[in-house]
Parts: C-alpha cells; structure tokens; sequence
C-alpha cells in the first residue's frame, strides 16, 4: 500500500514533465516564427482554430488522431517488454493489405461481422509480421531494431508488388478494388469521414492498460522488459514473452492500416501511410510508455497536422516547422532522461578521476617512505 502514493507521484511527475515538454516546444516554436518574420499570435490562432475550432475541424483532428492511437500503443506495448518495435510501417502495410483482400473475398451480406473478419485478418497480418522479430530477438539475440527495419522495407515492397501484378485495379494508380460499401465502418459524426475505427482505438487502449496492469502476463512483461536475466530466474518464459509482445505489439500496428482501410481509403492504396508508426513513436515516448497517455498524446500529435495544414495556408507558416515543434517535444522529452545519463557518466568519470589521483598519491607516499633510511 505504501508504494501507491509513490507510484502516484511519479506519474504525476511524468505527466507534468510531458506537458512541460509540449509548452516549451511551442514556445521555441514560436520564437523560432518571430526569427523568420511571422506572426507568431495568428500562427497559433490558426493552428488552434484548424484542429478544433469547428466541428469539421475536430473530426479532421481526431480522424489523423486515429492511426496513431494504435500505432503509439503498439510502440508502448513493445517498450514495456524492453523491445523496440520500429517495424509499425511494414505491419500496418501487411494488415491493410490482408484487410482490404479478406472484405473483397467475404460476401456482402455478411455486414458488421464481415467488417470484425477483415478487421482480425488485419491483425493477424500485423501479429504474424511482429512475430518474425520477436522469434529472431529470442532464438538468435538478433536486435529487433534491425529485423524490423529490414521488415519494414520487406512489407512496404511486398505489397506494392502483390498489388501490382496480382490485384490491382484499372487505372493509372497502384490500388485494388474498392472494398464494398457493406463493410466500410461507420460515421461517427455524419457528413464527416470520422468512423467507429476511434471507439475502437480507444477500447483497445483500455484493454491494453488492463493487460497491462491488471494481469499476470502485463506482470511478466513488465519483468521482462526490466531484467531479463531476474524474470528468468523468477520462472518466467522470457523467450516467449518477447515473442508474444512483439506479436500482440504487431497485431495492434496493424489494426491502424486495417482501420484506414475500412474506414477512409476503402481499398489499399500502395505507399498510403503518411510515416503514422513512425510518429507512433513520438506519441509513445510523450505518453511514456502508458497506455492510457497514449490517448492525449496522439490527440496532440493529430491536432499539430490537422492545424499545421490550417497554419499553412492562412498564416503562411511552412508545414515543416510543425515537423520541427513535433520533434522539439520529444528532444523535451527525452532531455531529463539524457541529463540523468550524461550526469551519471560525469559522475563515474569523477569518481575514477579520484581514485586514480588517490592511487597515484598513495603510490608516491609509499616510494618516499621505501626511500627513507
């Protein structure tokens, strides 16, 4: 019981650092637009006013909120385990294209259940592409950095491939046939192109933070991704554990290509992602790694494209610089945690200091006794 309220505190302490984070992003944004001659005051009134100043604008919001909600929780998911899943990209290019082939094979009046089938064939595309990894991290020690970069590049190919020469549609664009209308998800908010596929991320979201730390596995994970060598020691099957985060970590990366899919391009569409699993891993470092912060932090990162565009074309700010204030939240971000590690580094670096001074001082105290008659 005595941990609670440290736990507590230490959340609210990451909480505070993350917002700490955003704020002195913007404001160096918007020294840096004062630099450059702009108005840093109608900037940011765009900027606001294009992410919720209307209804439209909130759906367009939470509409590239979407991707990264799964995108940043399958990123979390893999850190909390101690892996590094970079590999979203590949996994959400393999979902989408499983999604989009399964909705075209199922009959039409299946409906609502033909959507859920496509949906786990997504995923399972997804878990199925994260497992590779995983097997390889736990068998041979490969770094799941690498096999996920190199399976990103794989995916990305494969499917423009498969499409090109065995699926693809009439016309001048690399896609396939549309998926029919039966099962494309739901409005959420009609007229807008805001589907269910955000109750989704959100339940899934609550799920995950369930998982997480309500259960025996989240346990294991956490132990896992602490001190391999003490949770093997503990009993605990460290090998399959990364291999299971890594797939449930891929199943989740692919539910955000399953969802655009049924719920915005209705058909896959070769090269669609915008880079959202990489973004993902900028919205699960501001989260820190906590499914539940995983919600405000894509929140953020979907209302700095959503009123980037609007900054763009009313205040006449360049759509990179959003690029730029996105990457100074997460150098805000990680800089306690780079302090800590050059200050622990100093640190040791004193201390050897010293001794060696106290070792060579010691060595000339004992040379000028032996020399003493």
């Amino acid at each position: 019981m005595s941990s609670q309220p440290h736990e507590k505190g230490a959340t609210f302490r990451e909480l505070g650092g993350s917002v700490a984070a955003v704020v002195l992003a913007l404001a160096v944004g918007g020294i840096l637009m004062a630099a450059a001659g702009y108005d840093v005051g109608d900037a940011y009134a765009n900027l606001f006013s294009g992410a919720f100043g209307s209804l439209y604008s909130l759906a367009d919001t939470l509409l590239n909120t979407i991707p990264l909600l799964f995108t940043g929780l399958a990123v979390a998911v893999g850190f909390r385990a101690g892996l590094f899943n970079i590999g979203g990209e590949g996994q959400m290019y393999l979902a989408a294209l499983a999604t989009a082939l399964v909705a075209l094979a199922l009959p039409t009046g299946m409906g609502l259940l033909g959507s859920l089938v496509a949906l786990l064939a997504g995923a399972l595309a997804g878990a199925a592409w994260g497992f590779l990894p995983g097997y390889l991290k736990a068998r041979t020690g490969a770094h799941e950095v690498i096999t996920t970069i190199m399976l990103n590049y794989i995916g990305i190919l494969l499917t423009t491939y498969l499409v090109k020469t065995f699926f693809k549609a009439p016309g001048p664009v690399d896609q396939t046939p549309a998926v029919p209308q039966a099962f494309w998800l739901p409005e959420l908010i009609p007229t807008t192109r805001l589907t269910w596929a955000l109750v989704i991320g959100l339940v899934l979201v609550a799920l995950t933070q369930w998982l997480l730390t309500r259960t025996v596995l989240g346990y294991e994970l956490e132990a896992v991704g602490q001190n391999p060598e003490a949770a093997a020691y503990a009993g605990i099957p460290v090998g399959r554990r990364m291999v299971l985060a890594m797939a449930l970590s891929g199943a989740i990366a692919g539910l955000a290509g399953s969802t655009l899919v049924l719920g915005v391009l209705h058909r896959f569409i070769t090269h669609f992602s915008s880079g959202y699993a990489f973004t993902g891993i900028a919205v699960a470092i501001l989260a820190r790694n906590r499914p539940w912060g995983v919600v405000p932090a894509a929140l953020l990162f979907g209302a700095l494209q959503a009123g980037g565009l609007s900054m763009q074309l009313f205040a006449r700010i360049p759509a990179d610089l959003m690029t730029v204030v996105q990457g100074l939240v997460i150098l805000f971000v990680s800089a306690p945690a780079l302090f800590t590690l050059l200050r622990h580094r100093a640190g040791r670096w004193a201390a050897g200091r010293t001794a060696r001074h106290q070792a060579a001082a010691g060595a000339e105290a004992a040379g000028t006794r032996e020399g003493q008659p």
